[in-house]
């Protein structure tokens, strides 16, 4: 009998999970099993693990060969278990001079010839592993500028399973590995970014001010106006004016786009907010998250400490946008399968766009628009009322009159940021010991707290309760703004005057929701 034991990180969202391989010979029939909660792409790999072995060199074991991932209850996907499985396997044959080193952690898909593939995930895997204990992580070498990001730990990086078993003092020569024509890229499209200049949009000045304030705050937004007013050329640029990422937030950004395959290690990491724009065909799996065997980031994950574009909003299918009132409300998705549950970071700022009615014609005198009154009312319907109430900043944008967007010059987006920065700050400092940071996550409770229950702002937001312009949690999300108004006015408190800006910048009036 024979035992031998690697270790490998299991990923479950963005948490990962040390996962001890254990593998056993027995005198019976030859056999190559796997244990432990494998998907089908991990039990793949007693094919892909036993020809690395014969074309490294070695013999494969003509016993019984038992692998055990444990924990035997944690699910575990993906071929990223490969390395460890083979170092496992040849370590109870007791080829290897050395054991294989307890504070080393193994990661990589294995070829049929032995080389050694790029995995999605490394990102977060070696930061457990960090975090778990381990000194060293062994990852393939297209992964390795990847896992150097996190620091604090030894990366090596191999190209073939030769290479892993000389770590442990294996004398094996590692075969002349043949360039390949094209990189070998993993499944995803290219990660959205935003671009341009705030300086490039000409007049809506109202628009500006809005996703101004929106960043300040970190306030979701809703626009309504006809094709080719701006409403997406603004959205775009929100990112422009958002503050820089800290070195934590970029690092958890990066990880959940490692996992989605989106990563390019070649930039390192990235401090700008991501943007994503999705399709308005995109199905809930793509916006949510999902997948069989490991469950990928959606959209919104992919937004996460970002911007979430949803151009054509009412053209999105109504149950893909209900899918976003819970997110929009905890910053995170949890994502269930009969395997377990997998959890994403989802904090991001929601802008949303449409047309006043499915021609786009609705404005002005209407003289050009073809949609009867049932129409324009089913468009906008799609976008329901809970959706609407969790959506602080609801404005219009209108159509430019020819030649006035020329008569001021519009301001940068660096000049803009400056003031979006300074009132984070202001926000930051005030609640700097609550745990939150934007004025966003701040509950309705602790802002009537600190304004007191005769404060002339609670008057009259309680007010428009009371005549149904608003409801509490709409009441709520006007004092945020409210605030952040105030915030980027440099006052200490929000008055009267920014309660009622607050509450006119979120009631559209002439569209009917």
């Amino acid at each position: 009998m024979g035992l031998g034991q690697s270790s490998s990180i299991a990923l479950v969202g963005l948490q990962g999970y040390q996962v001890a391989i254990e593998s056993h010979l027995t005198s019976a029939l030859p056999n190559f099993t796997i244990v432990g909660l494998p998907d089908a792409s991990l039990n793949e790999a007693r094919d892909r693990v036993r020809a690395a072995i014969a074309t490294t060199g070695f013999d494969f074991p003509a016993r019984k060969v038992t692998i055990n991932l444990a924990p035997a209850s944690l699910p575990k996907s993906g071929p990223s278990f490969d390395v460890a499985i083979a170092l496992a396997v040849l370590d109870s044959a007791g080829v290897l001079p050395n054991r294989v080193d307890a504070a080393t952690v193994f990661l990589g898909e294995l070829g049929l010839d032995g080389r050694v593939h790029e995995v999605l995930g490394v990102l977060p895997a070696v930061a457990a592993a960090r975090a778990t204990g381990f000194k060293r992580a062994v990852v393939p070498v297209g992964n390795r500028r990847e896992a150097e990001l996190i620091g604090d730990i030894e990366v090596i990086g191999i190209e073939h399973l030769a290479q892993a078993a000389a770590l442990c003092g294996a004398e094996v020569p590692v075969p002349q590995l043949m360039s390949r024509s094209g990189a070998r890229t993993t499944p995803g499209s290219t990660l959205p970014a935003a671009s341009g200049d705030m300086r490039e949009v000409l007049g809506q000045q109202t628009a500006k001010f809005a996703l101004e304030l929106a960043a300040a705050g970190g306030h979701n937004v809703f626009m309504v106006g006809p094709p080719g007013t701006g409403k997406t050329m603004l959205a775009s640029r929100l990112p422009t004016i958002l503050p820089e990422l800290t070195s934590s937030e970029a690092l958890e950004v990066a990880s959940i786009h490692s996992v989605g395959g989106l990563f390019d290690p070649a930039g390192g990491l990235s401090t700008t907010p991501p943007f994503e724009s999705p399709h308005h065909t995109a199905t809930g799996a793509a916006i949510i998250g999902g997948g069989s065997g490991r469950v990928k980031p959606g959209a919104i994950s992919r937004a996460h400490r970002g911007v979430l574009f949803l151009d054509e909003a009412p053209e999105f299918s109504a149950r893909v946008l209900q899918t976003l009132r819970q997110p929009l409300e905890s910053g995170a998705v949890a994502i269930s399968r009969a395997s377990g549950t997998a959890t994403f970071p989802a904090r991001f700022q929601l802008v949303a766009a449409a047309n006043p009615c499915p021609c786009g014609n609705a404005h002005g005198d209407g003289r050009n628009c073809v949609c009867t009154a049932l129409h324009k009312r089913r468009y906008m319907q799609r976008l329901s009322g809970p959706l609407m109430d969790r959506i602080d900043i609801q404005i219009q944008v209108l159509q430019l009159v020819p030649g006035a967007a020329s008569t001021r010059e519009s301001e940068s987006s660096a000049v803009i940021r400056a003031r979006v920065q300074a009132a984070r700050a202001a926000a930051a400092h005030r609640l700097r010991d609550t745990g939150w940071n934007t004025n966003r996550e701040v509950p309705g409770s602790w802002i009537r707290g600190v304004l007191g229950s005769h404060n002339p702002c609670l008057t009259f937001v309680n007010k428009a309760v009371e005549k149904g312009t608003l409801t509490m949690r709409g009441a709520d999300r006007v004092l945020r703004v409210a605030w952040t108004l105030a915030d980027l006015s440099g006052r200490t408190t929000p008055t009267v005057d920014d309660v009622h800006q607050a509450l006119t910048m979120r009631v559209l009036s002439g569209v009917s929701l």
